[in-house]
């Protein structure tokens, strides 16, 4: 599949809520259940988290692909308004707070990378974009989220980091796999009813 840039002249014109409901629904349901996730540890450095939250990468990679950044801007931040809510209900107020803070830190940065890098070879954008944006979102989630609790957030944050890098490699397969489905998403979405 042919890697070009989205620019002004090619993206598509209306990215309304309504056009980005999919992925903004996917996004919504991997921070809540990783909200849940991480409030369980496997161990004494891992929580179930860290298997779960880098889907919301492969969301705004497969998205800022198919539509470019401002769709998937759109989609991080609807996702993460929809999702705190909804942390604070199925988890609790300081993992909703640290899950948005974090959150959308990281889907910033990114969106950003993956922008910048797309035109490079179809891994790359998503593999560096995902890894560095782990970093940020780690670190900040973790820091708010468990400082001064009895649990050793140091040692959780970088248990989940390393399970997060190589779960950006892994995504890649489901990336490549999908990406013939998100550029026919994206030619409809950028294609007017008749």
């Amino acid at each position: 599949m042919k890697n070009s840039a989205i620019t002004p002249e090619n993206a598509p014109s209306k990215l309304t809520v309504l056009s980005l409901w999919l992925p903004i629904l996917a996004m919504t349901i991997v921070i809540v259940a990783s909200n849940v996730a991480v409030m369980v540890p496997i161990n004494d450095w891992l929580t179930w988290g860290a298997f779960t939250y880098p889907f919301v990468f492969l969301v705004t990679d497969l998205t800022n692909r198919a539509v470019g950044p401002q769709g998937a801007r759109k989609v991080a931040w609807v996702g993460l308004v929809f999702a705190v809510v909804l942390s604070v209900y199925f988890a609790n107020w300081q993992i909703a707070l640290a899950s948005g803070t974090a959150f959308i830190s990281a889907q910033l940065l990114d969106i950003s990378l993956f922008n910048r890098l797309r035109a490079m070879s179809w891994w790359k954008a998503p593999l560096i974009g995902s890894i560095a944006a782990s970093v940020v979102d780690t670190g900040i989630f973790f820091f708010i989220a468990f400082y001064g609790s009895d649990m050793n957030w140091l040692m959780l944050a970088s248990g989940d980091l390393m399970v997060k890098w190589a779960m950006a490699a892994a995504l890649l397969l489901p990336y490549r796999l999908l990406l013939p489905r998100v550029a026919a998403i994206a030619q409809r979405t950028a294609t007017p009813a008749v």
